[in-house]
């Protein structure tokens, strides 16, 4: 399984977020660049970052973005205000591995599908859950879709993955959203990346055993050293090593 450490952007600054409160963001004064070196330095085979003034529809960030894909030496999944295929597509261009598209999904799913295509293995389907709905623009706006049809109407879509968060459990009811995370993923055709339930060691553990599950985010709890990098990365790679059978 593999852990993505994942860097939030705002204002040229790392933060962390609580239930995607932009205004409530915990600032982190640390290098962005030199974060991700040491990440890529401690093992870490993809990272994610997110730009959540590029969500507001400002490029602030843009530099920074592009600086930290030049210098992380590792892939970079990234995620924010992905709108237009020519955002995506400039993004590409300047290097990240995968781009993220949640509001774009819902509101052009024809076109995503066409990236996705065209992109193959670099599109990756992000799933924000609440109350059973998907929501949109940044966890603002609630669409029609239900989870389980927004992924069923992309089934035959070819994805790099599908990014799912369960907001209305975020980081306070982890069983409940292993509940809902291994759910989708029993659902789903493409392999699952789960979102905001790693706390601990024993969260990776978990997750490692549920079917179709490919990776997990580590941010507020790398950022807060509940669990470091280097323990996520030894915890993923030997939850599923096969075990000798005696004799």
């Amino acid at each position: 399984m593999m852990i993505y450490p994942t860097m939030e952007l705002q204002n040229g600054r790392c933060v962390t977020l609580d239930k995607g409160r932009l205004e409530d963001a915990l600032i982190w004064h640390v290098d962005p660049v030199e974060t991700v070196r040491g990440w890529a330095a401690a093992g870490a085979e993809w990272m994610q970052l997110t730009d959540f003034d590029a969500i507001e529809g400002r490029d602030t960030n843009a530099a920074l973005v592009e600086e930290i894909i030049r210098s992380a030496e590792i892939p970079v999944q990234l995620a924010g205000g992905m709108r237009t295929r020519e955002h995506v597509e400039h993004w590409l261009d300047k290097g990240a591995g995968r781009i993220v598209i949640g509001t774009m999904a819902a509101w052009e799913p024809n076109l995503v599908k066409k990236l996705a295509k065209l992109y193959p293995d670099q599109i990756v389907l992000a799933v924000d859950v609440w109350k059973g709905r998907v929501m949109t623009e940044g966890w603002r706006s609630q669409s029609a879709f239900t989870a389980e049809a927004f992924i069923d109407a992309f089934a035959d879509t070819p994805f790099a993955a599908i990014l799912v968060t369960d907001i209305d459990s975020d980081m306070e009811d982890v069983e409940a959203q292993l509940g809902l995370i291994s759910g989708l993923a029993a659902q789903s055709r493409t392999p699952v990346i789960a979102s905001g339930v790693v706390r601990s060691a024993d969260d990776i553990s978990r997750l490692a055993y549920i079917p179709n599950i490919s990776g997990a985010i580590l941010g507020r709890a790398l950022f807060r050293k509940k669990l470091s990098l280097e323990d996520a990365l030894r915890v993923a790679r030997g939850a599923q090593e096969p075990v000798a059978q005696f004799q």
